[in-house]
């Protein structure tokens, strides 16, 4: 009489090896938990933009790069103690950043699929940054009322300078 089947058998060693592997990844990363973020042979964008490798991309990485760094420095503010406007005054800028990148895909990009979804990025999120300052009662011709990036670089206006880097 066979106690278990082959297909039984074939299940359990599976289960068990995945388990194995699971675990085994589990605690890697629990010893290094840096390393989780971290695929093996890329460049992050900004070091990219310096690289000859491709120079025909070499305008895309650079204002895509730009437009990362613009966005970093903005989303860092002081705080104002009022929750609402200090999410708009970072989330503003991010979704800036997904507009600026966005830009640079219908600028540089050919594949039609990713032109299309740039052209509905700057849309939306154009929109959702009017929503969320008018949500806060913010014009953009009074961005005053939105906490100053830690930069400082909204003038005495309220609005936002271009910074030369």
């Amino acid at each position: 009489m066979v106690l278990f089947s082959r297909s039984f058998v074939r299940k359990r060693v599976i289960s068990l090896a995945t388990t194995v592997a699971v675990s085994a990844t589990s605690f890697a990363f629990a010893e290094d938990p840096a390393k989780t973020h971290h695929v093996h042979g890329t460049v992050p964008i900004q070091y990219a933009a310096d690289r000859p490798d491709h120079p025909e991309e070499q305008p895309f990485l650079s204002e895509n790069a730009a437009a990362m760094k613009e966005m970093m420095a903005d989303m860092t503010i002081n705080p104002t103690g009022d929750v609402d406007r200090d999410f708009v005054a970072m989330m503003v800028p991010h979704h800036q950043g997904a507009v600026d990148m966005a830009k640079a895909e219908l600028k540089y990009g050919h594949n039609e699929r990713l032109r299309r979804l740039a052209r509905e990025i700057v849309a939306k999120q154009q929109q959702e940054i009017k929503v969320m300052r008018d949500a806060v009662g913010d014009r953009q011709s009074s961005a005053s009322t939105l906490p100053a990036p830690i930069d400082g670089s909204v003038g005495p206006d309220g609005m936002k300078m271009k910074m030369s880097h």
